[in-house]
């Protein structure tokens, strides 16, 4: 389980889950919550882990989705080439056989959008995308069903290793709240 000091030694929380999101203890959810907002942690949320109870939390949405499991060419597009989650890779890089995810998707619009994939279905998807949560960073990104081997696939672990990276706690100065002394003569 996810207990305080675990919780407490980690930098950045990899979420994935097909089902069963709503067994997660709301506490647990709390825990997480405070961690990422009040002191930086990062979150990766995986694939169908866009239902889960935390990032449904941090969105303030529902997160749902279309979505249809066919097995389709998904084709990732860069969209933002300088940013950090994107380092090493192309303009775009395929998945041969993917779940199709497509908008709308009910998420606030992200910080950043890194990738945006396109389907032979026709549809598209914000299939990258980053947000701040207070001192914490969160990156979604969707390739990752649990049928097809989507996490062998090296531009996917490549996303992966750069977003941890990226989501990993700032040092930061402690900030002084509360009654303080001018800095200047008054």
């Amino acid at each position: 389980g996810v207990t305080v000091d675990k919780l407490s030694s980690t930098d950045v929380l990899e979420v994935w889950g097909h089902l069963a999101h709503d067994n997660v203890s709301d506490e647990i959810v709390d825990r997480i919550y405070r961690r990422i907002v009040f002191e930086g942690m990062g979150l990766i949320v995986l694939h169908s882990a866009h239902l889960s109870k935390i990032f449904r939390r941090l969105m303030g949405t529902t997160c749902r989705l279309k979505w249809r499991e066919a097995g389709e060419l998904e084709r990732v597009w860069v969209i933002s080439p300088g940013h950090p989650i994107a380092d090493g890779l192309n303009e775009y890089f395929e998945i041969e056989h993917s779940e199709m995810y497509g908008e709308p998707f009910d998420i606030p619009p992200p910080d950043q959008l890194i990738f945006i994939s396109w389907f032979k279905g026709g549809e598209v998807f914000r299939s990258g995308c980053c947000f701040y949560r207070g001192m914490g960073k969160i990156f979604y990104f969707s390739p990752g069903h649990e049928t097809y081997p989507i996490y062998y696939d090296p531009n996917v672990r490549r996303v992966i290793y750069n977003a941890i990276l990226w989501a990993k706690p700032i040092k930061r100065a402690t900030p002084v709240f509360g009654r303080v002394e001018p800095l200047e003569k008054i």
